[in-house]
């Protein structure tokens, strides 16, 4: 791991604060997208606010000088809304430059371009970024650049909570599912046939959606519209789930401050220890597993002694997998994990 010098460690923080104020901005712009107009009916004009794309509202009342002043109000407060989201999308462009000339940029394009849009369409808190591209947000958390051949990876996960209800995801999609949403960031995302869950760009990029086992008795299938994405179910994913999340600005490789949602990163070193001791995980992928496992431990005892690694803190994972992972972490290397006891 390589500490940010100062002028990095600057950049990051007003990227950091220069984000939340953006995407606010954005979202506030965007209440106002669906408009306030005028209706005629049996000869007297409504006021309808608009609440979707299909042209569906609600009726203001008949036009008087109360709707009047309210429609002036909207189309003063959206005037307002646009120009600061304009202003700030002008000095996050600037931004974006300074973090590309700073060597700032880590997380791939396309994935920061992804979790952009799922910020747009006020999704973002949904959906946790899990394996590989996470460790980007525990870099952004402790100011250090991690080995890039350890952050290496041609696919992203979406983990999603099915506890959570998948109305209000649908609706924030607007119909269009999550994989609307990513054809919107490039059109050629196309559903695997073979494995509904993924969907793959014309690079080969992949963006897989998924969700712990669930009980037997459970079939709905978990998906945000018309031939969207199906989550698949992926074993022993209920420690990521339950685990407490965070939301981090990391930089994409274009410069951009794009908000990530992460697992707390003792409970992604763990998860990654443990996978790396399963028998019928391939080879490659559990040295890897180790690897990035004993890189994050690391990087939270070292850059962030607020998270310790305590038994009480990790209430979450059974206590057999805290022995295993323990033991995977501290084999063969200067981590020690005393605080996790039984």
């Amino acid at each position: 791991m390589k500490a940010l010098d100062h002028q990095q460690q600057l950049f990051m923080v007003e990227s950091d604060q220069l984000y939340r104020t953006w995407i606010e901005a954005l979202r506030h712009a965007r209440s106002y997208r669906y408009g306030m107009r005028w209706v005629s009916s049996k000869g007297r004009q409504y006021l309808v606010r608009r609440h979707d794309a299909r042209g569906n509202g609600k009726s203001l009342g008949p036009r008087n000088t109360e709707t009047e002043a309210t429609f002036a109000a909207f189309a003063e407060g959206k005037a307002r809304a646009d120009a600061r989201l304009q202003q700030l999308s002008r000095r996050m462009k600037e931004q974006a430059r300074l973090n590309k000339a700073a060597r700032l940029g880590r997380l791939p394009t396309i994935v920061g371009e992804v979790l952009l849009a799922l910020a747009a369409s006020n999704v973002a808190r949904d959906f946790c970024v899990v394996g590989t591209h996470a460790i980007h947000g525990y870099e952004a958390m402790a100011g250090v650049h991690c080995q890039m051949e350890l952050l290496a990876s041609g696919d992203v996960d979406l983990l999603y909570d099915p506890r959570r209800r998948l109305a209000l995801v649908t609706d924030k999609l607007e119909g269009h599912g999550l994989l609307g949403l990513l054809q919107k960031v490039d059109a050629s995302f196309e559903r695997l046939p073979d494995t509904r869950f993924r969907a793959a760009n014309s690079n080969g990029f992949t963006v897989d959606l998924i969700i712990p086992e669930r009980e037997l008795q459970i079939t709905e299938a978990v998906t945000f519209g018309a031939d969207d994405l199906v989550a698949v179910e992926v074993p022993n994913l209920h420690w990521l789930v339950n685990a407490p999340k965070l939301d981090v600005v990391a930089i994409a490789a274009n410069g951009a401050p794009v908000m990530m949602r992460v697992p707390d990163p003792r409970a992604f070193a763990l998860h990654k220890a443990w996978l790396s001791q399963q028998p019928d995980r391939e080879p490659v992928k559990k040295r890897r597993d180790r690897a990035q496992a004993v890189m994050v431990a690391a990087l939270v005892q070292t850059h962030l002694p607020a998270l310790p690694f305590d038994t009480a803190s990790l209430k979450f994972f059974s206590v057999d997998m805290l022995a295993r992972a323990r033991s995977a972490i501290e084999q063969d290397s200067d981590i020690r994990l005393p605080g996790i006891d039984f």
